[in-house]
């Protein structure tokens, strides 16, 4: 695909602009889209285009950045377009200090981690949203442990790449892809859970990302990858439920599409049970885990 013609098109080729993404660091599949981050300052939800049946997803970014969350994203961008060299100052800068911000990215997901099980803990019989909460905080520390690995946090390879990790780590993916639930997945239950996913991102986002988790779901699913694509789909449903976090318990409506997208446990004393479990993991992985990554 001609990126630089396709950023012309849509009018953005007067901006720094690179290609991130699972098309960026080398590991991808039949059904991944694009994802173009055009460096124009706005502040607003990516956009999806389709492109002779490629999907491109275009994130609007900030050339002077200091998020570390958004930075380590950028670590492995390729350039599409740069004509003033802004964008390879950026990358310089991000290459010098990657370990620093991938560091503190793990602890922020970790800090996060041991907020959303705390969440969940107290919240267990009297929020409706807390099988979310606990779910939040398995997804977080997935996440620190994929950093602490050196990959890049595509939902769609995640667990793969967990799979290859370091050995010692094993046992605490275990303990998240419990509460995750991934020996749940199943082809019925996928197809309700892709059906409610695509729902709920159209209440939140409403940016035709609904595309690119159709075509995932379809792709992992006729590819017998079943609890990859239960991740995937928990993990999208994940960050969107972040996006509204503040404003969640105004919309009691919601818990009827995500009890569905995210497969929520109802067993409360599991919750509990879970929550606890996560808490603790995560204060251990700080301790053991951000002084070396």
């Amino acid at each position: 695909m001609e990126l630089e013609q396709t950023l012309r098109r849509l009018s953005f080729l007067d901006h720094p602009s690179g290609l991130g993404g699972c098309k960026s660091h080398g590991t991808t599949l039949d059904c991944c889209e694009y994802d173009i981050t055009v460096f124009d300052k706005k502040i607003m939800q990516p956009e999806v285009f389709e492109f002779d049946g490629n999907l491109v997803r275009i994130h609007h970014g900030n050339i002077e950045e200091s998020n570390p969350d958004v930075l380590q994203k950028y670590e492995h961008m390729s350039v599409i377009s740069d004509s003033e060299w802004k964008l390879q100052m950026l990358m310089s800068k991000i290459k010098e200090k990657k370990d620093r911000i991938r560091n503190t990215c793990i602890k922020n997901h970790l800090i996060d981690a041991a907020l959303y099980a705390a969440r969940a803990k107290k919240g267990s019989r009297r929020d409706p949203f807390a099988p979310a909460w606990v779910k939040c905080a398995a997804y977080c520390i997935a996440d620190a442990l994929v950093l602490y690995n050196r990959k890049q946090r595509s939902p769609t390879h995640m667990l793969e790449f967990i799979r290859k990790s370091e050995k010692s780590k094993e046992n605490e993916f275990t303990i998240a892809a419990e509460v995750i639930g991934l020996e749940r997945a199943t082809p019925s239950l996928l197809e309700r859970m892709a059906k409610s996913t695509i729902g709920f991102s159209d209440m939140t986002e409403n940016n035709g990302h609904a595309k690119i988790i159709l075509k995932k779901y379809e792709y992992l699913t006729n590819n017998s990858l079943l609890s990859d694509c239960y991740f995937y789909l928990s993990y999208i449903n994940r960050n969107n439920l972040l996006l509204i976090k503040d404003q969640i318990h105004r919309r009691q409506d919601l818990v009827h599409v995500l009890k569905t997208a995210m497969d929520f446990e109802h067993d409360v004393t599991k919750i509990e049970k879970d929550a606890s479990s996560l808490h603790n993991l995560a204060n251990d992985l700080v301790s053991s885990m951000c002084g070396h990554a």
